[in-house]
């Protein structure tokens, strides 16, 4: 699975970078999202793999700090960059005649830069809070990796303050993203709603059904993580939605976007089309010598 997803990504930038055609906002949107997906995937999975190999499970408590942070910057660079495009897809329908003059390629890079500023003091601010919890020795954390609200059980200090800003703030993440992107689709589905021809509503959904599927999955499953460990515990029902956000979920985003988007099929041809030939004609020199 891990595999699947980091190369799967991969194939989505190389496809976007390496096609002119698909050098516009929704597809600098998209590479973006790819990255993300993969180092938010690196973050956990490759130690997974370790302690399975080693059959140690042993982390550092820097280690764990450390893991914990990437799990919260990358976490929270997906919700933000799925609110972007959503907005992308707000304005590509609903002003399509103003899209080229309202996203232009500085407010794309403003867009994207500020969803890393935010994702950044965000995780800092959940890391810091964690920082001063005191925990007890030989602690045993009942979960694949570390976790936000699984550290902040195990502290053996005081967790009021910590729990008031984890949920005042993954709310405001959450929810703060979340209302964005209902949003832009209640002025999306008024806008469809008043095209004439089903023609042209089937082809103004499709550009916004594959996305609608990533921010079904992300959020479905994070909101399951963290709401559900308000009313009751249970380290194996979490790890299993934790499964689904951290993991799942990367790994469809390439195949939800690819292969309803003739877009990328036809990069991915183009350019796995030109590395066969490359390989040929090197192939061809080489034979000659």
């Amino acid at each position: 699975m891990y595999l699947i997803t980091v190369f799967g990504n991969l194939l989505i930038i190389l496809a976007v970078s390496s096609d002119s055609h698909l050098h516009t906002p929704m597809y600098f949107f998209l590479s973006n999202l790819s990255f993300v997906d993969i180092c938010f995937i690196s973050t956990t999975i490759p130690k997974m793999l370790w302690n399975i190999q080693t059959n140690s499970k042993v982390i550092t408590y820097e280690g764990c700090i450390t893991q914990m942070y990437f799990v919260l910057l990358f976490g929270g660079l997906g919700a933000f960059l799925l609110t972007v495009m959503a907005y992308d897809r707000y304005v590509a329908i609903c002003h399509p005649l103003h899209y080229m003059v309202i996203v232009t390629p500085r407010l794309c890079g403003l867009l994207v830069l500020s969803s890393y500023i935010m994702s950044f003091l965000y995780s800092l601010l959940q890391s810091l809070m964690v920082v001063q919890l005191s925990f007890c020795p030989g602690m045993e954390i009942p979960h694949y990796f570390c976790e936000l609200n699984q550290m902040v059980k195990l502290a053996c200090s005081d967790t009021f303050i910590c729990d008031t800003v984890m949920y005042f703030a993954t709310v405001l993440l959450g929810f703060g993203s979340l209302d964005g992107i209902l949003y832009s689709y209640s002025k999306i589905v008024s806008s469809i709603c008043g095209i004439s021809s089903s023609q042209g509503k089937y082809k103004a959904f499709s550009t916004c059904a594959s996305h609608l599927s990533v921010v079904s999955l992300f959020y479905c499953a994070g909101f399951g993580v963290y709401l559900s460990s308000v009313a009751t515990y249970s380290s194996h029902s979490s790890a299993m939605d934790s499964v689904m956000y951290s993991v799942v979920t990367p790994m469809l985003n390439p195949f939800i976007y690819s292969l309803r988007n003739k877009d990328i099929q036809e990069a991915l041809k183009i350019f796995f089309g030109k590395e066969t030939v490359k390989g040929i004609i090197v192939l061809g020199l080489e034979s000659c010598h």
